[in-house]
């Protein structure tokens, strides 16, 4: 791998400090090769941003492992793979209607930049028992995108939550 290929960052797998700097665990893909891997950085490093074109784009439909966007404007289509897409495939689905940002690399897709908050609906989890726990209990849920988070007990099947997509964290209850 050319230490100069543009990066892009596909999930934030954690971070650590010990004794040190803190060190940021990232999932990164080689724009170039397509390469996947799993690397660590030290807080303090400094990258080039790479020169990228952005696009407002809504998802208009998933062609098998293939993801289709348009730009409302001009109608213009865009295809990215399912393994572009990284862990964002966790937060969309078909008929989604709201706006996301497509990264492109040389006039090819590259990328896909959602917005914080998604809402999500519940499509399976258990009941969750009152007094089941002192302190902030959670369980797991499955929702609309066949992603499983970890939601607070009062939450049951067909509630509408806000899902924060930097680390797939339940927010709140939609309103």
């Amino acid at each position: 791998m050319n230490g100069n290929d543009p990066m892009v960052v596909q999930r934030m797998l954690g971070n650590k400090s010990g004794r040190g700097s803190m060190v940021y665990r990232l999932r990164i893909k080689n724009i170039v090769t397509g390469q996947t891997m799993d690397v660590g950085f030290d807080s303090s490093e400094k990258f080039q941003e790479a020169d990228l074109d952005l696009h407002k784009v809504k998802l208009s439909y998933i062609d098998g492992d293939n993801y289709v966007f348009m730009e409302e404007e001009t109608y213009e289509q865009f295809e990215i793979a399912k393994d572009d897409l990284g862990d964002n495939t966790n937060y969309i689905k078909d008929g989604d209607e709201f706006v996301v940002e497509l990264t492109f690399y040389n006039g090819k897709p590259v990328g896909v930049s959602l917005p914080i908050l998604i809402e999500r609906e519940i499509t399976y989890c258990e009941p969750g028992l009152k007094g089941d726990t002192s302190g902030k209990a959670t369980k797991n849920a499955t929702l609309d995108t066949g992603f499983v988070v970890q939601v607070p007990l009062f939450c049951e099947i067909g509630t509408r939550i806000l899902l924060d997509t930097r680390d797939g964290s339940f927010s709140e209850r939609a309103k």
